[in-house]
């Protein structure tokens, strides 16, 4: 849903009631598990934050507290919002000419412990309110053969709305960015000094 202003609290809450028990408006959840879609633009960004035991510990902290959206022009309501299967959340977009607000729903959660590499992250599908439909999943990953810390975004979407559809080049450019201000978030929130 598309706004001229920025939606108030109650706005986001009141729209998001009317979507919380809606179906996904795609038909490929929980795709970004496996195979994401070939009839989809995709988005992937994978980028190093740190190294080391307690830099995962802290990417997986981020990852629970939404820092990858504690920017400037995005914000996640309810703020503090579990990150568990099931748990619909807003995603609030300033366009700087516009704000949207786009509901998504948590497909699953993802926390491998064992082997090389233990991952922990999570995905959401695009409710019927939201200005695309698709998929995106958040995963930080520690690497103990190298000790590497490293934080990857996945996504397979298409504009839904006929806004998206008119701005497709727009929105692409704002995926990108999307990506590159959401992993210099998670370093920051990562190499803080505790």
């Amino acid at each position: 849903m598309f706004t001229f202003s920025k939606p108030s609290d109650t706005q986001i809450k009141n729209f998001l009631e009317t979507q919380r028990d809606l179906p996904f408006s795609y038909k490929e959840v929980g795709a970004s598990q496996s195979a994401v879609p070939k009839d989809y633009p995709i988005n992937h960004y994978r980028a190093r934050l740190g190294d080391g035991e307690a830099a995962f510990a802290r990417a997986k902290n981020a990852i629970k507290n939404w820092t990858m959206y504690q920017l400037e022009w995005t914000k996640i309501y309810p703020s503090g919002a579990p990150v568990k299967a099931d748990e619909v959340v807003c995603v609030v977009v300033n366009h700087g000419f516009c704000w949207s607000m786009n509901p998504c729903r948590i497909i699953y959660v993802l926390e491998e412990t064992a082997g090389a590499i233990e991952r922990f992250g999570f995905a959401f599908g695009t409710l019927p309110g939201h200005s695309e439909e698709g998929e995106e999943r958040f995963t930080v990953e520690w690497q103990r053969g190298d000790d590497s810390v490293w934080y990857e975004l996945l996504s397979f979407a298409r504009p839904h709305h006929i806004l998206a559809k008119i701005g497709s080049p727009f929105v692409r450019l704002t995926q990108r960015r999307f990506a590159k201000d959401s992993f210099s978030a998670m370093r920051k929130a990562v190499n803080e000094k505790i």
